[in-house]
C-alpha cells in the first residue's frame, strides 16, 4: 500500500462520514482498553517490568551489531539460514528466491507487519497462490484491503460485511443471511484447513528473535502461526532488525509487557519458540528454515533522533488510545502503520515529504506515551517531525509564515500583551458563550463552536490581578 499524504485528509474525511466504519469503530472502542487496564491491575509491578523493557530494548540497540552476528551465528548451528534484506525490494526478492527453488506452489502466511511493509502479499500473488492464514488477515486479502489495525486488522469490518464476502468468496454467491460469528469462524477454519495441508512454503512474521540460542518467537491467538510454519516442508520468517532481544531472559520480560499491552491477557494463547529446522529424531516441523532480516530504514534510525522508536514491539497500545486513530480507523493513514506510531515510523520508511500530515494528526494529549510498554516518547517524537517538516520547508508556506510571525511577536512582551489585548477586547463585543464562525479560525468552526472569551481581559491580565488579589489580602 503506497503512501498518499496529499490524500490524507480526504481519506479521514471520508472515514468519518463512512456509516460502517463508524459503527464498527464504536464497537470496538474501549475492548482494548478496558482489558489493558484490568490486565494492568493484576500485575502491580507493570511499572517497574515498562522501565525493565524500555532498558532492554535500548541495550539491545545499542549493541546491534554484536547480537546480530550472535543470532546468525546460533541460527546457522541450528539449521537455519539467514538472510539480510536492505530494503523492501531485496527483501521480496529474498523471499521469492526461497520460494522459487522450493518449487513452490501454494503458500500459507502468518499475520505479519514486516511483510506487510515490504509489499510481500503483492509479490507472492503474481506468482504463487498465496493465503493469509489469521483471520482478520484472511478477511481483508478477500476483500483486497490492507489491516487497519496490527492487531485486528479486520477491526474496521462488520459482521455483515464479513457475511457477503464469505457468501461471495466461498458460495459464489451475491447476499445471504446474516450470519453469527461462530458460523464464520467455522466456515474460515474448514476454508483454510485444506490450505494448511497443502501448502509448500509457509511464511511467519517473528516479534522476537533470541541472539543466544536462534530462536524465533512467534505469539497468537489462533495457532494459525504453528500451523503455517509446523506443517509446510519450507519456513519462512521475516522480521526487522530490532526484534533481536539478547536472551530467553530477556524474550520472557518482552513477552510479558506485550500480551497485557496488546490484547490485555497475560499470555497469549499460543507462544511459540522455533529453533532450527526440523531434526532427524523429531516428528513435525519444516526441513527448511529461512530468517529474512530486513532493514529499510532503521540502521538510518539508529543514528538519528528517532532511536527510540526502534524500541517499538508493534502491541498497537497506542493507537488503542489514541482519539485520532478511534475517530478514523487505520486506512486513513494510507500505509501499514497507523495511529501514533505510524505517524513517526511512516515518515522514516517512507520520507516525511511524503507523509508530513500524519504528525499533525495528533492532538499530543499525551495517552500513547503513557500506556506504550516501552516507553517510547511518542508525542516528543511527534513534535520534532512537526520541527523538521518545518525546516525542511515541507510545511506550507502560509503555515511557515504564520509560525514566523507568531515567534516573532511572542518575543516582544509588550507588544505581545497589546495585541493579545486588542483581540480579547473585540472578541469580547462579538457577544458571550461561542460563535459558529470566526476569520482564519475556518478550520476550528467547521467542527465546533469558537469559544468567546469573557470581559475581564486577557488570561495574563486576569492572572496578575489575581496575583495581586492574594498578595493584598
Amino acid at each position: 500500500m503506497a503512501v498518499s499524504e496529499a490524500d490524507f485528509r480526504a481519506r479521514a474525511r471520508k472515514a468519518l462520514d463512512d456509516d460502517n466504519l463508524q459503527a464498527a469503530l464504536a464497537q470496538a472502542k474501549g475492548g482494548f482498553v478496558d482489558k489493558r487496564a484490568d490486565a494492568i491491575l493484576d500485575l502491580p509491578a507493570f511499572e517497574q517490568l515498562r522501565e525493565r523493557g524500555r532498558q532492554i530494548k535500548d541495550h539491545t540497540l545499542e549493541y546491534l551489531d554484536t547480537y546480530l552476528d550472535e543470532f546468525e551465528q546460533n541460527l546457522n548451528s541450528a539449521g537455519g539460514q539467514l538472510h539480510y534484506a536492505a530494503d523492501a525490494e531485496s527483501a521480496r526478492e529474498a523471499v521469492l528466491r526461497i520460494c522459487r527453488e522450493a518449487h513452490a506452489r501454494q503458500i500459507i502466511k502468518a499475520k505479519t507487519m514486516a511483510g506487510e511493509e515490504v509489499g510481500l502479499n503483492e509479490a507472492l500473488e503474481a506468482e504463487f497462490e498465496t493465503v493469509e492464514s489469521d483471520l482478520g488477515e484472511y478477511i481483508i486479502q478477500l476483500a483486497k484491503e490492507p489491516p487497519s489495525h496490527i492487531i485486528a486488522p479486520a477491526v474496521h469490518k462488520t459482521r455483515g460485511e464479513i457475511t457477503e464476502l464469505f457468501d461471495t468468496h466461498h458460495h459464489g454467491r451475491n447476499g445471504g443471511p446474516l450470519r453469527e460469528t461462530p458460523d464464520l469462524v467455522n466456515e474460515a477454519r474448514g476454508v483454510l484447513r485444506e490450505k494448511f495441508l497443502g501448502a509448500d512454503i509457509g511464511i511467519s512474521g517473528a516479534n522476537f528473535l533470541v541472539a543466544d540460542t536462534g530462536t524465533i518467537t512467534l505469539v497468537t491467538n489462533e495457532g494459525n502461526a504453528d500451523l503455517s510454519t509446523s506443517l509446510p516442508r519450507v519456513h519462512i520468517a521475516i522480521a526487522g532488525v530490532e526484534k533481536l532481544v539478547p536472551s530467553m531472559q530477556e524474550a520472557s520480560s518482552m513477552l510479558r509487557l506485550l500480551a497485557r499491552s496488546a490484547t490485555g491477557q497475560q499470555i497469549t494463547a499460543y507462544t511459540t519458540f522455533i529453533t532450527g529446522a526440523r531434526r532427524e529424531d523429531e516428528l513435525d516441523g519444516p526441513e527448511e528454515l529461512h530468517v529474512v532480516l530486513i532493514d529499510n530504514g532503521r540502521s538510518r534510525m539508529l543514528g538519528n533522533d528517532y532511536r527510540e522508536m526502534l524500541r517499538c514491539i508493534r502491541c498497537g497500545a497506542c493507537m488503542n488510545h489514541c482519539p485520532v486513530y478511534s475517530a478514523i480507523g487505520g486506512h486513513a493513514y494510507g500505509w501499514v502503520y497507523p495511529g501514533p506510531m505510524g505517524a513517526v515510523l511512516t515518515p522514516m520508511f517512507r520520507g516525511l515529504d511524503k507523509s508530513s500530515d500524519l504528525p499533525q494528526a495528533c492532538t499530543l494529549n499525551g495517552r500513547c506515551q503513557t500506556v506504550c510498554p516501552v516507553k517510547i516518547r511518542l508525542p516528543h517524537l511527534i513534535r520534532q517531525l512537526r520541527d523538521d517538516a518545518f525546516e525542511q520547508q515541507i510545511t506550507p508556506a502560509t503555515t511557515r509564515w504564520g509560525i514566523r510571525g507568531w515567534a516573532w511577536l511572542a518575543r516582544r512582551p509588550r507588544l505581545y500583551t497589546a495585541v493579545t489585548g486588542l483581540a480579547q477586547r473585540l472578541m469580547s463585543r462579538l457577544g458571550r458563550g461561542s460563535v459558529r464562525r470566526a476569520p482564519l479560525a475556518g478550520a476550528w468552526t467547521a467542527g465546533r463552536d469558537l469559544p468567546l472569551p469573557g470581559r475581564g481581559g486577557t488570561f495574563q491580565q486576569q492572572w496578575q490581578a489575581r496575583q495581586r488579589s492574594g498578595q493584598d489580602g
